[in-house]
């Protein structure tokens, strides 16, 4: 249940609703209390949200769970961050990269920690901004989203990072005052409103609280005259920028051209016009990747995970969606798992998966991470499946058990299984030694196993119905015999088990049992859901009724057979006494 909740919360993670991601991670949280990663995911939340108070406390948790784990203490270190507690989230990157060097995500949130920290000292010698308080605190982003307008704004990745930008150093604002945006969320915050004159001066006005006074007349007919349109003012735009623009242009269209090459399988073709759109701009790695995508089609692996590093490099040089770097990832972990099915080597591609997720709780990557998990285990039982050494195994646990020593017997019947898991022998053995040890669960899971594997395996039936008995189940046991002498009849271990199950059942029915024995044997069967069924079905408490105080109807009950199946199960459990 707590993995179905953690599923739940990672998906709706994923799609950008971190309120519910928030509350399913809180219901895994619940049900398994000591799983770092559940609070880990759950400060992952609450950073999204803003809610940074939240998100130090689960990282503090997560850490003091898993002290060794890193990705704890980049949890620490962004909450830490939001907060703006910029020595804390230093302090917290650095212990986890002393735990794992190589972690890209730490390394960057160190330099934006240490970054803020230079800006907050510098800010310290300047004289304050005057406008700096609106921007302090999580009430910012509540004003933000409260607003229509600005509400909008905050789904345009530029205008959140600006709005970060000049949280931690307030005399940013100047950079961003010729963003529109931006002005209107200062508006916002400031709660006046901002108007714009014909020129580039901003005229910042006290919000009206009251409606403005009716026009009189000749204002009324000076509105209906239709005013002159002044044509806007052209933007200077620098040849340095003109020129850059032009290259982006030039490099999309290679890029559209490379696409529909792609599309007509054309890879050759498509390489080409990648790789010149990587030449004309090497500010967008998804002309990288998209390269990487072609060698990844042809077959031609290592080319794709050079291309695929390459785009995480430069990615990380200009600081890049992370969504971009984890596709990038995501992509290379694809070529190594082609690469693993001869090199049979899936840690690297499961490694890289990995580092993916920590970037983007992609749904997509997470199925790719589980497919090359199993490929692995798969991969391993294959290389680890010998017969002959498992039927080995198996007659030194058949020796031990002779000796009564189980718990040996038990090793040795598990080593066997390792090396053939369809070997229905083992199971049984396991099974008896599972009963000897009083493991009845464990016991009764390997007795099914064993019938599902070989279900004219007679032995399987009565392991199974030894654990049924010694479980006081007696009704179970004796459908479990009885089934077991279809495929066998004559055997005696399976007819002394019946005539055990008969004695039981029989004992129970007469009004044999002690107080005792029946209060225990009801109590257990109150937990059964099959009793439990025809307990609450109406139609079964008014016969159990009409035994009681109607003869006549009682009489016509007995010839139905599904009904007095039912009535010999109540009766084997001790509910019902016949008399």
């Amino acid at each position: 249940m707590a993995d179905e909740a953690k599923a739940k919360g990672n998906a709706a993670f994923s799609s950008g609703d971190f309120n519910t991601a928030v509350k399913h991670f809180t219901d895994a949280i619940n049900l398994s209390p000591t799983n770092h990663v559940l609070y880990s995911n759950r400060s992952a939340s609450y950073a999204s949200l803003h809610q940074y108070d939240a998100a130090l406390s689960d990282a503090k948790k997560t850490v003091d769970l898993k002290p060794d784990w890193s990705k704890g203490y980049s949890r620490l270190g962004a909450a830490h961050l939001g907060l703006h507690q910029y020595q804390e989230a230093v302090s917290a990157y650095k212990k986890g990269l002393e735990i794992d060097p190589n972690n890209e995500a730490l390394k960057s949130g160190l330099a934006d920690a240490q970054s803020a920290a230079t800006a907050s000292r510098s800010r310290s010698a300047q004289p304050p901004n005057p406008f700096g308080d609106a921007f302090q605190g999580p009430e910012m982003w509540a004003k933000l989203t409260a607003d229509p307008a600005t509400r909008v704004f905050l789904q345009q990745p530029d205008f959140v990072k600006a709005m970060q930008e000049i949280q931690r150093n307030p005399s940013k604002l100047n950079e961003h005052l010729k963003d529109q945006r931006v002005m209107q969320a200062l508006g916002v915050l400031l709660n006046v409103k901002i108007a714009h004159g014909g020129g580039d001066d901003t005229e910042v006005q006290e919000a009206e609280t009251s409606s403005p006074p009716p026009p009189s007349q000749p204002a009324k007919e000076e509105a209906k005259r239709p005013k002159p349109v002044s044509e806007p003012e052209p933007m200077e735009i620098s040849e340095e920028e003109k020129e850059k623009k032009e290259k982006k242009v030039k490099a999309l269209k290679e890029k559209e051209t490379g696409n529909a090459a792609y599309k007509k399988k054309d890879f050759e073709t498509a390489i080409q016009h990648y790789t010149k759109a990587m030449e004309i701009d090497d500010e967008d790695i998804s002309y990288i990747t998209n390269r990487a995508a072609v060698y990844l089609e042809m077959g031609k692996y290592e080319d794709c995970i050079k291309d695929c590093d390459k785009a995480v490099e430069r990615g990380r040089e200009l600081r890049a969606d992370y969504k971009m770097i984890a596709k990038a990832l995501t992509r290379k972990g694809t070529a190594l798992v082609k690469m693993a099915k001869c090199s049979k080597d899936y840690e690297p591609a499961i490694e890289t998966f990995q580092k993916a997720l920590t970037e983007h709780r992609n749904p997509d990557t997470l199925k790719k991470l589980n497919d090359a998990e199993k490929a692995r285990k798969e991969l391993e039982q294959q290389e680890y499946f010998d017969p002959k050494i498992a039927d080995e195994e198996r007659e030194k646990g058949n020796e031990f058990f002779k000796q009564q020593k189980y718990p040996e017997a038990v090793k040795h019947y598990t080593e066997s299984l390792r090396r053939n898991p369809k070997d229905p022998k083992a199971y049984s053995n396991r099974a008896a030694c599972y009963t000897k040890l009083g493991a009845l669960p464990e016991g009764l899971k390997d007795a099914e196993k064993c019938i599902e594997l070989d279900p004219t395996f007679s032995k399987g039936y009565t392991r199974k119905g030894a654990v049924q008995f010694f479980m006081k189940e007696y009704d179970k046991a004796l459908e479990t015999y009885q089934e077991g002498l279809k495929h066998d009849p004559n055997n005696q271990e399976l007819l002394d088990g019946v005539r055990r199950c008969v004695e039981q059942i029989n004992k129970a029915s007469r009004g044999d049992l002690s107080p005792e024995e029946l209060k225990e044997r009801q109590a257990r069967a109150m937990q059964d859901p099959e009793i439990q069924n025809i307990l609450s079905d109406p139609v079964m408490r008014q016969v159990l009724v009409d035994f009681q105080e109607n003869p006549k109807a009682a009489q016509e009950h007995t010839k139905n057979p599904m009904v007095m199946n039912k009535i010999q199960k109540l009766v084997s459990a001790g509910i019902v006494q016949m008399r």
